[in-house]
C-alpha cells in the first residue's frame, strides 16, 4: 500500500496479512506511524484517492478490495465496526448523540425514527452510559471523553458486527475510565462473538485484552505470536526494544533508566530491500543491511521476519 505525494510515493505499509478467527482479540502494535491505522482503514476502504491499495481483505470470502462502493457501504456498519481514534473529531457536533446512533440502524436495519431512538438507548445503556435515554439528546461537546469513546463503540455495535476494528480505544483516556472501556470490549467479545482488532501503542492494554499481537514496524509485520508467547519470550530486537522500554518499578528502581531504541525511523519514500530495522539494531550485519529477512516460524504460532531473532536485549542485559 503506497500514498501518492507532491514528493513522489510513500510505501505505507509493505506486506501486512492475518487471519482472525471468531471472538478473537488480534493486538496490532507498534511505535506512531509504523502503519497501525492505515492497515485498519484499508480494510474496509476508508483511505483517501491517493492511496493505493494492493492484496485482499477477505470476509466470509468476499474480497473487501474488489467489491463496489456500495457494497462497501452495506458492509460497514453491519458486518464490520470501526471504533475512530478521536470521538471529538469523528462524531458530527451539530448531531444529537441519538441521531448518530440511531442512523446505523436506520440505514442497515430500516428501523424507522422513533425505534432507533429507542434501540440506540439500549445501545448506549449496553456500553455503560448512565443516563442513557437523557444522553440521546445531547450533543458530543457535552460529553466526556470516555463517555463520547462509549457512544463511539455504541455506534461500532448497533447492528452487532461480527468484526470490530478498535483504534486506539483508550487513548487519553484517564486509567479508570480506560478499565472500562476494556472491560466493555471484553463484554462485547463474549456477548456477540465479535471478533476484534485492537490497534494501540500501550502494552499494558496489549497484556489485558489480546489473544494474539502483531508487531509492525516501518510498515512491516515483524513478529506475530500469542499474547503469553509474545510477552515471555520475544523474538524481534524491535519488540525486544518495545517491551525494555516500558516503566517497570522493579526492574528500573534505584534511579536505572528505561531502555530506549536508539536511531530514527527509516523514510518509506522508497521501498527498503533489506531489513528496516537494521540501522537501529546491534545485532544487524551485512546480510541485514541487504537482504529483506522472510517471516518465519520460530515455533508453533510465533513468526518473526530477523535472522537473528532470540529474546535477549539487544545490548545483551536484562
Amino acid at each position: 500500500m503506497r500514498f501518492k505525494t507532491e514528493d513522489g510515493f510513500v510505501h505505507a505499509v509493505d506486506g501486512v496479512s492475518f487471519a482472525l478467527d471468531a471472538g478473537e482479540v488480534l493486538a496490532v502494535v507498534g511505535e506512531s506511524g509504523c502503519g497501525k491505522t492505515v492497515t485498519a482503514l484499508s480494510l474496509v476502504g476508508l483511505l483517501p484517492p491517493s492511496a493505493e491499495v494492493g492484496g485482499h481483505v477477505r470476509l466470509d470470502g468476499e474480497d473487501l478490495v474488489q467489491v463496489p462502493v456500495a457494497r462497501l457501504r452495506e458492509l460497514r456498519g453491519k458486518q464490520v465496526g470501526f471504533v475512530f481514534q478521536e470521538p471529538m473529531t469523528s462524531l458530527n457536533p451539530v448531531l444529537t448523540v441519538g441521531r448518530q446512533v440511531g442512523e446505523v440502524l436506520r440505514r442497515h436495519q430500516g428501523l424507522s425514527r422513533q425505534a432507533a431512538l429507542r434501540r440506540a438507548a439500549e445501545l448506549l445503556d449496553l456500553v455503560g452510559v448512565p443516563e442513557a435515554e437523557r444522553r440521546l439528546g445531547e450533543y458530543p461537546h457535552q460529553l466526556s471523553g470516555g463517555l463520547r469513546q462509549r457512544v463511539m463503540i455504541a455506534i461500532a455495535v448497533a447492528c452487532e458486527p461480527r468484526v470490530l476494528i478498535a483504534d486506539e480505544p483508550t487513548t487519553a483516556l484517564d486509567v479508570t475510565i480506560q478499565a472500562g472501556i476494556l472491560d466493555l470490549l471484553r463484554d462485547l467479545r463474549h456477548r456477540l462473538g465479535t471478533a476484534i482488532v485492537l490497534i494501540t501503542h500501550d502494552l499494558g492494554v496489549v497484556a489485558d485484552v489480546a489473544d494474539r499481537v502483531l508487531v509492525m514496524y516501518a510498515g512491516r509485520k515483524v513478529e506475530e505470536a500469542g499474547a503469553d508467547d509474545l510477552f515471555a519470550s520475544p523474538q524481534h530486537p524491535y519488540t525486544v526494544g518495545l517491551l525494555g522500554a516500558v516503566p517497570n518499578p522493579a526492574r528500573h528502581a534505584a534511579g536505572s533508566h528505561l531502555q530506549e531504541i536508539p536511531g530514527m525511523v527509516p523514510s518509506l519514500s522508497q521501498p527498503i530491500p533489506a531489513c528496516a530495522f537494521a540501522p537501529r539494531c546491534p545485532r544487524a550485519d551485512d546480510r541485514s543491511r541487504s537482504e529483506r529477512p522472510p517471516l518465519e516460524e520460530v515455533r508453533a504460532g510465533h513468526l518473526v521476519a530477523c535472522f537473528h531473532p532470540g529474546p535477549e536485549p539487544p545490548d545483551g542485559s536484562r
